[in-house]
C-alpha cells in the first residue's frame, strides 16, 4: 500500500468538508499521522464502524460513511432485490451530518428511508427498524467512547445488530468499492420532496413508549411511593423519553442535572460519557448529595444503557454495578411476576458469558432457564428471535449484560435505557414501600447466595502495533494456559475462538455451541474465574474477574488477589 498516495489522492478529492481539508492540509509534513490515518481502512463488522473523527480511511468522516452505506446498499440490494432502511443518530460531533449522508446514498441507490427528526435512542432505531419492516437500520453513535469518536451501527430486518454473516457480507462489498468514484449519492432535499426519504411521525414514538410500558411488572405501584430520583442523560438522547416514562409511571420529583440535561457532543463535563466509570456520574453524585433522592440514573449518550447509584446505610451514595442492577431486576421480576401468577411455563433469562454467576443461582431457584450468550446484546436478540420461531417468546422475560444493557420485553432487539430507568424506578418503589432500600435488596442478595465480586478492567494498546500486541497475548494464553490463578487451580477453560470447553479435572472436552469469538474463560475452584476477551469495538484487552467468598470482605481480598494474577498474566 502506498500511504503517500493514498493521503494524496484526499487531497485532491475530499473537499466537501471543511475540517477535513484544515486536517490534511495541517498534517503534510507529519508522516507519523499520515501514517495513522491510513495505514489501515475501519474494519466494518457486527459493531459496524467506530472510530475517531477525522480525515483518512482510519477515521470516522463523510467519505468513510459514504462508503460503508453503498456497501450496505449492496447488499441489501442482492439480498432482497429492493428494500427500506432506518436512520437515526445520537448528540455526537457530526452525527448529523453522517445520518444523512447515509441517507443520501441509500436514497441515490432507490432504497426507501426513514429518517428521525432529531437524535434518538439507540433502541427507538431497533423499534423503527421493527416498525416499518425495514431490512436494515443504521445508528450513529459511538455509545460511550470520548468526544473524539463517533460510530456507525448497522442492524439487520429483526432490529438485532448485524449477525457475523450479514456484517462479512456487507464488508465484502465494501471493499469492492473506490470510496470516492463508486459511491452513489442524492440530493437530500430532493429525495425528501419526493418521499425516497421521509421522516419518521412524531405519533410512532408514542407506540414505541407503548410497548415500553407494556413491560411494567407492578403497574402503579410507583404512584404515592414518595419515590424521588436524580437523572441525566449525559448530553445524549435519554432526556425525552425517559422523563415522559417516568412521568407515565408516576415517579413524581425527579431532578435533572441541568450541566448534562441538553444534547452535546463535547460532553464537557464528562469526558467519558460511560456510566461504568465513577467520573462520568459525579455531577449526579453531587447533585444527590444536596437533594438526598433515593436513587441517581444516568442513561449513557445512545441511551440503551443506564447506570444507577443508591442511597447507602450511612445517607452516602453507592455506585451499584451492571452485575448488581441485572441481578436485582431479574430477581425483581421473577419474584413478583410468581407471586402474582404472571410468571409463564420454562422463563428464560439471558446473559452474556462475562456476566455474574450469581444470575445462576437465582434462576435455580425460580426454576428459570438461564441461556448464556457471547458478548453483545445481537446474540440477546438471537434468542428472542429462535423464540419467536417457536411462538414462544412470551418465555422471555430478561436479558442483560454486565455493561449496563438491560431488555425486558421483545419489542426491540437491542438493549434499553428507557424500558431499564423505568423498571429500576418501579424496582425501587416496590422495596421502598416495604421499607426497604435497593442497597438493602443487594445484600440480601449477596447473604443468601454468596458474596460474588464482578471487576471489569480494560487495558489499552492503541495504533498499528497494539493490534499486534493484542493478538500475540491471546495466542500465548491460548498455546500455554495456566494452570493456577493465584492460589485457585483451573478447573475448566472455554475457548470460545476454538470453541471447545476443556474440564481440566476429567481430561473431557465439549465442543461450544457458540458463534466464534476470540474469548479464553478460565474456571477456577470456588466458582471464581477470569475470562480474557479483545473488545470489538476499541483497542483494549478487557479482564472480567469473578471472585467468591464469604462475606464481603472475604471476596475482596479474593479479587484482589486475581486482579494482581490476571494482569500478570496478560502482560500489564
Amino acid at each position: 500500500m502506498d500511504i503517500m498516495k493514498l493521503y494524496n489522492d484526499w487531497c485532491s478529492n475530499a473537499n466537501e468538508d471543511k475540517d477535513l481539508i484544515t486536517e490534511l492540509k495541517a498534517i503534510e509534513n507529519d508522516e507519523n499521522e499520515i501514517y495513522e490515518r491510513f495505514y489501515t481502512s475501519l474494519k466494518f463488522g457486527t459493531a459496524g464502524l467506530r472510530g475517531v473523527i477525522g480525515a483518512g480511511t482510519n477515521r470516522m468522516n463523510i467519505y468513510v460513511v459514504r462508503q460503508a452505506t453503498q456497501g450496505l446498499a449492496n447488499y441489501v440490494l442482492k439480498k432482497y432485490g429492493k428494500g427500506s432502511v432506518a436512520i437515526s443518530h445520537d448528540s455526537r460531533i457530526k452525527a448529523d451530518l453522517f445520518m444523512i449522508e447515509a441517507a443520501r446514498v441509500l436514497a441515490a441507490n432507490g432504497i426507501k428511508v426513514y429518517i428521525t427528526k432529531e437524535l434518538e435512542p439507540t433502541p427507538v432505531l431497533s423499534y423503527l427498524v421493527r416498525y416499518f419492516k425495514c431490512q436494515a437500520g443504521i445508528m450513529v453513535t459511538a455509545s460511550h467512547n470520548p468526544a473524539k469518536y463517533n460510530g456507525y451501527k448497522a442492524y439487520g430486518e429483526d432490529g438485532c445488530q448485524m449477525t457475523d454473516a450479514a456484517a462479512t457480507a456487507v464488508y465484502d462489498e465494501i471493499s469492492k468499492l473506490d470510496i470516492f468514484n463508486d459511491v452513489k449519492i442524492a440530493d437530500f432535499e430532493e429525495s425528501v420532496k419526493s418521499g425516497i426519504i421521509e421522516y419518521v411521525d412524531d405519533s410512532v414514538y408514542d407506540t414505541f413508549l407503548e410497548k415500553v410500558m407494556e413491560q411494567q411488572v407492578n403497574p402503579g405501584i410507583c404512584k404515592g411511593s414518595g419515590l424521588k430520583v436524580v437523572y441525566t442523560p449525559l448530553n445524549g438522547t435519554g432526556n425525552k423519553l425517559v422523563r415522559k416514562v417516568l412521568n407515565k409511571i408516576g415517579v413524581e420529583e425527579v431532578d435533572i442535572v441541568k450541566e448534562q440535561e441538553l444534547p452535546d457532543g463535547n460532553f464537557t463535563t464528562c469526558p467519558y460519557p460511560n456510566p461504568e466509570i465513577k467520573e462520568a456520574l459525579q455531577k449526579g453524585l453531587d447533585l444527590c448529595e444536596k437533594v438526598q433522592p433515593d436513587l441517581l440514573l444516568a442513561t449513557d449518550p445512545d441511551a440503551d444503557r443506564v447506570g444507577i447509584a443508591v442511597k447507602d446505610y450511612d445517607g452516602s451514595y453507592r455506585l451499584i454495578s451492571g452485575n448488581e442492577n441485572g441481578v436485582m431486576l431479574t430477581n425483581y421480576i421473577l419474584s413478583c411476576k410468581k407471586e402474582n401468577g404472571t410468571l409463564p411455563e420454562k422463563p428464560v433469562v439471558v446473559k452474556t458469558i462475562v456476566t455474574t454467576k450469581l444470575i445462576n443461582k437465582l434462576c435455580e431457584k425460580y426454576n428459570c432457564e438461564l441461556k448464556n450468550v457471547l458478548t453483545g446484546f445481537k446474540y440477546i436478540g438471537e434468542v428472542i428471535l429462535n423464540l419467536e420461531k417457536k411462538h414462544e417468546e412470551n418465555r422471555y422475560l430478561f436479558g442483560f449484560e454486565e455493561s449496563y444493557g438491560y431488555l425486558s420485553g421483545t419489542y426491540v432487539r437491542d438493549k434499553d435505557a428507557v424500558v431499564a430507568s423505568m423498571l429500576v424506578c418501579e424496582m425501587a418503589a416496590y422495596y421502598k414501600k416495604q421499607g426497604k432500600s435497593l442497597a438493602q435488596v443487594i445484600d440480601g442478595l449477596y447473604e443468601e447466595f454468596g458474596y460474588y465480586i464482578n471487576q471489569t478492567y480494560a487495558f489499552e494498546f492503541d495504533g498499528a502495533a497494539g493490534m499486534q500486541k493484542m493478538a500475540d497475548i491471546m495466542s500465548e494464553i491460548r498455546n500455554n494456559s495456566p494452570k493456577a490463578i493465584d492460589k485457585y487451580n483451573v478447573t475448566k477453560i472455554c475457548d470460545y475462538q476454538l470453541k471447545k470447553e476443556t474440564d481440566i479435572i476429567t481430561g473431557k472436552v465439549d465442543d461450544i455451541n457458540l458463534p466464534t469469538s476470540n474469548v479464553i474463560a478460565l474456571n477456577l475452584e470456588g466458582d471464581n474465574a477470569v475470562i480474557i476477551r479483545p473488545s470489538g469495538t476499541e483497542p483494549k484487552i478487557k479482564l472480567y474477574i469473578t471472585a467468591v467468598g464469604k462475606t464481603h470482605e472475604d471476596a475482596v481480598n479474593i479479587c484482589e488477589q486475581l486482579v494482581k494474577s490476571a494482569k500478570a498474566l496478560i502482560g500489564c
